[in-house]
């Protein structure tokens, strides 16, 4: 059974309309394609997303662990609202020491997040969607694009914020709970992958510069893709 992942109850229906209804917290087991599937909204954050995902992990005798949703996008040139991405890795920026331009140098305080496949993790989890994806038994779309996903505390509110973000972490996307699923499932040493479509400018807040609608449609076609049979 795999551990399929959204921050919200819309995301999980977008993705599984037909699954039953799944509360902030809470888990439902739901089949596709003749695979059986825990599906588990986190709650937005990291916070919410460690203490659930630990829990569900502990729990249960599971395959490996699927964070589907919507994210901002750094460039929209490079990643068009609606695009369907996988990540190659995440980082937590705000992990660290913090100097005055805000950048976190985790290295600083001398206290790695852990350890896993034996190398330490301070503020990145490196990632093998491909790899996982095929030990899952999953299938990537033809053109979903590869990113570098960027996990955060607060939702980055200016282009200034934004635009430094994409340099110091070599950001591509923007979510708020990754890290912390890559991470739990990297402990258990469980395979993973992330799946997020475009919704948003990260740093802009006008209304031309959003579409979560149209993001939670292809939401829905990407889990089609990837729970085919």
């Amino acid at each position: 059974m795999l551990l399929v992942l959204t921050a919200t109850p819309n995301e999980m229906r977008a993705a599984f309309p037909d699954a039953p209804v799944v509360a902030s917290g809470g888990t439902a087991e739901h089949a596709v394609g003749g695979r059986n599937l825990l599906l588990g909204v986190t709650g937005v954050g990291l916070v919410n997303t460690a203490l659930n995902v630990g829990t569900w992990l502990g729990g249960r005798d599971l395959d490996g662990v699927v964070d589907l949703g919507i994210a901002g996008g750094y460039d929209l040139g490079e990643t068009p609202m609606g695009t369907v991405c996988f990540a190659w890795q995440e980082t937590w920026p705000e992990y660290g020491l913090l100097g005055e331009d805000g950048a976190a140098d985790p290295k600083a305080i001398g206290f790695a997040q852990g350890e896993a496949e034996g190398r330490k993790i301070w503020n990145r989890v490196k990632l093998s969607p491909v790899r996982d994806a095929a030990r899952m038994g999953l299938a990537l779309g033809d053109g979903w694009t590869r990113v570098s996903s960027v996990t955060v505390s607060g939702v980055t509110g200016t282009p200034e914020r934004a635009g430094w973000l994409k340099i110091f972490c070599n950001g591509q996307m923007e979510n708020m709970e990754g890290f912390a699923a890559a991470y739990a499932a990297a402990l258990r040493e469980l395979p993973f992958l992330e799946v997020r479509t475009i919704s948003n400018l990260v740093g802009s807040r006008e209304p031309e510069d959003w579409d979560l609608k149209g993001a939670l449609r292809s939401l829905k076609g990407a889990a089609d893709t990837l729970f085919a049979a």
